[in-house]
């Protein structure tokens, strides 16, 4: 629990997997869901090997050449088990059938998606660089893929809800930045797969990232288990503004003197995958050490366009954070800078 950051429940299930013991199961029926939800992670274990295996065949050519432009390492390739779903529809259907794996588990697993047309299963990633999605135990739960064609309806398309995965309830990469994020005591949060391993490579072993949606309250809270005052860095458009303070908002009733966040602002139209390959590791290091409170970003927001220039704008503000003053359910917003709202009302 303390050298990696593991809940209670969840050190007891290491332990007993490394050991051999089977955990006892309070009922009948848990213990059938226990068995479905194990077929389903060797379902998606297969699939991993298989993608990683896709990449390194002729078919991967074009995968291969995109990460080479993006300037992945083969190591850190290998890493993150990065691969490729061919496009023809059904390798990874065939594959896994081969192997034995049954046709319901692949459904469920969201390794297989429906035809409308009556038509058998077929592969629901396709033409795409894939990344596998682990759980808090470093399992495979799900993926995430990159199309290679930039018509695709969707650029990135993750794996659907199941058994296994429950997107705003992980973070990707977390298994393996949980450590380093506690050993560094910061972990950092940007926005994509491809900006997760850049930071890696980079020299930021601590850094996760959402599941393509807004960041949660369960992922906040999985956050603040790795540190106190994790850092969100955004892209510094409006998209990237609008992102801060949609978190500024979900962190407000959760943030306490020692649980609060900080933001971390990118230089337009760049992202942590932009800086760390065009202007290297140490430019992103001056990123992060320029982050600002969470407390600073909600004044920045409030105080958009406007001007305090005159007594009166002054005394205006001060009124108005005044009527503020209750919005994080305590009267007062923390920083572990030592800011508060007070601050902004003097």
């Amino acid at each position: 629990m303390e050298v990696e950051g593991l809940s209670f429940p969840e050190s007891v299930e290491r332990l007993a997997a490394q050991a051999g013991v089977a955990l006892p199961k309070e009922t009948p029926a848990e213990d059938l869901a226990e068995k479905r939800r194990e077929a389903l992670r060797g379902a998606m274990a297969q699939a991993a090997a298989l993608f990683e295996r896709f990449l390194h065949e002729s078919a991967g050519a074009k995968a291969r050449g995109y990460l080479a432009d993006r300037r992945i390492e083969p190591a850190i390739q290998r890493a993150f088990g990065i691969g490729f779903a061919p496009g023809d529809g059904n390798a990874l259907r065939e594959a896994l059938l081969a192997k034995g794996v049954d046709r319901s588990a692949l459904l469920e697993a969201g390794l297989l998606a429906e035809a409308d047309d009556g038509r058998a299963p077929y592969d629901r990633f396709r033409d795409r660089v894939m990344f596998p999605i682990h759980d808090r135990s470093g399992r495979v739960v799900a993926f995430g893929g990159r199309a290679m064609n930039p018509a695709a309806r969707a650029k990135y398309l993750n794996s659907p809800e199941t058994p296994l995965f429950h997107k705003g309830e992980l973070l990707f990469n977390h298994h393996r930045a949980r450590k380093p994020a506690m050993d560094a005591k910061e972990v950092i949060v940007v926005e994509g797969y491809v900006d997760v391993v850049m930071m890696t490579q980079g020299g930021f072993p601590n850094t996760v990232a959402p599941l393509g949606t807004a960041l949660t309250v369960d992922q906040c809270r999985l956050l603040w288990t790795m540190a106190d005052e994790p850092t969100l860095c955004f892209d510094g458009d409006g998209a990237g503004l609008r992102a801060a303070y949609r978190a500024v908002d979900l962190a407000l009733p959760l943030i306490s003197a020692e649980k609060t966040l900080k933001f971390a602002l990118l230089p337009e139209g760049q992202d942590p995958d932009d800086v760390v390959r065009t202007a290297g590791p140490a430019a992103m290091r001056a990123v992060l050490a320029k982050a600002e409170p969470l407390a600073d970003m909600l004044f920045r927001r409030e105080t958009f366009g406007q001007s305090f220039e005159t007594p009166e704008k002054r005394a205006e503000r001060a009124a108005y954070w005044n009527s503020r003053s209750g919005a994080c359910g305590r009267g007062r917003c923390f920083g572990k800078s030592g800011h508060t709202l007070h601050t902004f009302e003097e």
